[in-house]
């Protein structure tokens, strides 16, 4: 029976106080198999953060990407799926807006402000802006340059808006799809190739002739030297974002064909701008109205002034 006296319970109180009264004991300490000591945590995240940041200069961006590939995707015939593409903020437009005005050299558009969530809403309204900024300061460009002549009668030619509409967005559309095409052929010769999806092509294109909107505006300007300052000015800024985003999706080719496609890609923006400054602004114009003197037995039509 003395064996069974001494089995008795015995109440414990703090770890540290049974520590600290029996020096010679042996605790354990049981923990949640799922918890991370908070040092260890907030060192592997601290180490983490800057190797992604070292390697891609961005991490935000990833995450949103592989958060975004998470969602569930709506059927192409339904109305949600469209509405995805229209799905963004007026922050995201400005900041956007901002980044093709001021490129940065060595960062990449495409992965610091379009990749998170790429839209059509931006390039639209851009390219419906500048389609009716060309046509409105090219009818008005005609009227100044014309004001005060008696032989000149100012006829409004809305034939410029469905023009500049067709130029402004088959370059919209088109080119982003043929670049996207080669894009995906060459990705399929060179693994190492950095990829950019049609969506996010469009919306740097569009993005990128925001610069030509005040520009246009500019243009009323009527001296020559003036205008073609100011387009050089916005080709340097937009083909520089335009060179800047899709070289590093080229540069692991070939040598020639990464050079030769970003030549092309500055070529084909340089003549959208120098063709709708020469077509727009300074064609020859036609709106003169021929004046007719009427003699016995002969009409003479007097030829257009200059």
């Amino acid at each position: 029976m003395a064996a069974v006296d001494d089995l008795q319970f015995e109440e414990f109180g703090d770890a540290a106080t049974s520590v600290a009264a029996n020096p010679d004991a042996t605790t354990v300490s049981i923990e949640d198999p799922g918890e991370t000591p908070k040092h260890q945590t907030g060192a592997l995240r601290g180490s983490g953060r800057e190797e992604d940041d070292e390697l891609l200069g961005n991490d935000d961006s990833d995450k949103t990407e592989l958060l975004a590939g998470q969602k569930k995707s709506s059927p192409f015939w339904t109305f949600e799926y469209y509405q995805t593409f229209f799905d963004v903020d007026t922050y995201q437009v400005f900041d956007r807006i901002k980044g093709s005005l001021l490129p940065i050299p060595g960062k990449n558009f495409v992965r610091l402000y379009i990749r998170s969530n790429p839209d059509l809403y931006g390039p639209f309204w851009i390219c419906a802006t500048l389609v009716f900024a060309i046509a409105i300061s090219g009818n008005l460009s005609n009227f100044l340059i014309h004001l005060g002549e008696k032989t000149y009668h100012y006829v409004p030619e809305f034939r410029k808006v469905s023009i500049a509409a067709t130029i402004i967005y088959a370059y919209a559309w088109l080119v982003p799809f043929a670049l996207w095409g080669f894009l995906m052929w060459r990705n399929s010769k060179v693994m190492n190739i950095v990829s950019y999806s049609f969506l996010e092509i469009v919306c740097v294109y569009g993005y990128s002739l925001f610069i030509y909107i005040p520009t246009a505006i500019l243009w009323i300007i009527p001296q020559k030297a003036v205008r073609w300052i100011l387009v050089m000015i916005a080709l340097g800024i937009s083909g520089s974002v335009l060179a800047m985003t899709f070289w590093p999706a080229v540069r692991e080719d070939n040598r020639r064909v990464a050079l030769a496609t970003v030549m092309t890609i500055v070529l084909l923006h340089m003549l959208l701008s120098v063709g709708c400054l020469a077509y727009f602004f300074d064609a020859p114009e036609m709106d003169h109205l021929p004046t007719t003197t009427v003699i016995p037995n002969q009409t003479v039509t007097a030829a257009k002034s200059s």
